[in-house]
């Protein structure tokens, strides 16, 4: 450990820290977050899952941020910016006397770094990744540091998602020095320029990052902050309800009313643009056959899922848009309904009854809403039509590991759940043709339409809203009907608290800032 401020030093350590449910032994300005899973990583350009996302966010800083409670952007580290009238040229005016954890300048030419070490394959630092959602970026045709606070992106064209981009994880800013010396070791020993710097990473026990009294925006009310993995859904329950923990996210259904009743907590929900769903391998097998896909989600029961295993903590999802994308969102369209005669109907005239298939379930992980029960409901719909489905159930970065590279010659479906800023993200990424995992894209069931392809195109062109709005409905259409996913549910992400906590707030993006949180 690098520095260690004194809330942290010892009892703590062997107690709170090692996971002695003790509310007494954690001390006020320590906030104690149980979180759902190990990270991967916290280099900000090396990962997807939220559940990394929610500590990154409080070490880092981007050019610009969500304003509070929206998906509305911000000024964050750059305090103004221009959009040329043709929409493809950005210039930002960076905030001046800023500094990264490590004492190095936050400049242009900081940022230039940060994205051509994305973008460009012959920069220096370019082997310190992988990037995988630098497709956030892939307009970007240079970034030029005009001077040390003023930074100008020139796109090949122009990109409506831009600014909401750059206020995701991926657009974070990291100092150059400390990639420069840690190399491909810097997603262990993280430096930017947030509200708390990185102390720790003890690998499935803790990360501890402590206040930046010196943080641009004002130094955050909390000594420290430290995030516990704790994967197992029962484990977190009983440290929340026993004070070895001070916040828990994605409650279990199963526990929420017992939050909701219990005066020492709050339950925190907020909606967000979330979806729950099945990949489906369309390249090979049964689900190469639309009908068979069809039959699959008319066969889930996904009322039952979202009334008895999720217990209303979701909504039965129509498409690939969530609905918290209002002007974007094809309300017209209608979920598939629970009909396990049509189901039977479709695989009798596609041959496929009695298919035999394997579905990856993880066993917890980033927005998965329950895995492990959700994963046997659907077995057991699949089963009641014939389809026999064995499962193969991994921890949650051995699943990730499995799933984006590609199903093909592993599994015949998997579960996925997504959290996204703007409504191109999740179909860009994950059903355009070139978004294959060959690619660099999650497109892990290997879909392709040429019509979805163009029509994803012309509306990350658009400036106009409304022409986005109609071009992704006609995409959600399309999609819904070649059913390369099973819809499931749109989450209401949910958190509790003890009553220690105050100013806490969840946000529609689904980060975990704690700038504002204090404890006593």
């Amino acid at each position: 450990m690098k520095r260690i401020a004194g809330a942290l030093a010892g009892a703590f350590f062997a107690a709170a820290l090692a996971g002695v449910p003790a509310q007494a032994q954690t001390p006020p300005g320590v906030l104690i977050v149980g979180q759902i899973a190990e990270p991967k990583s916290l280099d900000p350009q090396a990962v997807t899952a939220v559940n990394d996302f929610r500590i990154l966010m409080n070490l880092y800083d981007g050019l610009v941020r969500y304003k509070d409670g929206t998906l509305e952007v911000e000024p964050a580290l750059a305090e103004s910016w221009t959009i040329s009238e043709d929409g493809t040229t950005y210039t930002f005016a960076l905030r001046e006397d800023v500094t990264f954890h490590d004492g190095t300048p936050f400049d242009a030419e900081a940022v230039k770094f940060a994205f051509e070490r994305m973008l460009d394959e012959s920069h220096p630092q370019h082997d310190t990744g992988p990037f995988p959602l630098a497709f956030f970026f892939s307009a970007v045709e240079s970034v030029t540091a005009e001077d040390s606070h003023s930074v100008v992106f020139q796109l090949k064209e122009p990109y409506a998602p831009f600014l909401s981009n750059l206020a995701y994880p991926t657009g974070l800013i990291p100092s150059p020095s400390a990639i420069e010396a840690e190399g491909k070791d810097f997603g262990r020993n993280p430096v930017g320029t947030g509200a708390f710097r990185f102390e720790e990473w003890d690998s499935n026990t803790k990360v501890v990052a402590t206040r930046n009294a010196d943080y641009w925006d004002g130094p955050p009310a909390l000594e420290a902050v430290v995030f516990r993995p704790i994967t197992d859904a029962n484990t977190r329950v009983a440290e929340m309800l026993s004070g070895g923990i001070d916040v828990m996210v994605e409650v279990p259904p199963d526990n929420v009313a017992t939050f909701t009743d219990d005066g020492g907590f709050a339950l925190h929900e907020q909606a967000g643009p979330h979806l729950w769903f099945l990949i489906l391998n369309v390249k090979e097998g049964p689900f190469a056959d639309k009908r068979v896909r069809q039959a699959a989600n008319y066969a889930i029961d996904k009322r039952a899922l979202v009334e008895n295993v999720l217990q209303g903590t979701a909504e039965i999802a129509a498409g690939p848009t969530p609905p918290a994308f209002s002007w974007a969102y094809n309300e017209a369209l209608e979920p598939y309904p629970h009909d396990p005669d049509k189901a039977r109907a479709l695989l009798a005239e596609a041959g496929a009854e009695g298919a035999e298939l394997t579905m990856y379930v993880t066993q917890g992980g980033s927005g998965m809403l329950d895995p492990v029960p959700m994963g046997s409901a659907i077995q057991a719909d699949l089963a009641e039509v014939g389809l026999e489905v064995e499962i193969e159930s991994y921890e949650w970065n051995t699943f990730l590991g499995k799933v984006n590279p590609g199903l093909e010659g592993k599994a015949d479906m998997a579960q996925m759940a997504w959290m996204t800023n703007d409504p191109d993200t999740l179909p860009y990424l994950a059903l355009r043709s070139d978004a294959m995992p060959d690619q660099g894209g999650f497109n892990s069931g290997y879909y392709s339409n040429p019509e979805v392809d163009a029509l994803l195109e012309q509306a990350r062109r658009s400036t106009e809203q409304s022409e986005r709005a109609a071009l992704y409905k006609q995409m959600q259409e399309i999609v819904r009907e070649d059913a390369p996913w099973v819809f499931v549910a749109n989450w209401k992400q949910n958190a509790v608290t003890s009553e220690r906590v105050e100013g806490f707030t969840l946000q529609p993006s689904f980060f975990l800032l704690l700038h504002e949180v204090s404890k006593s």
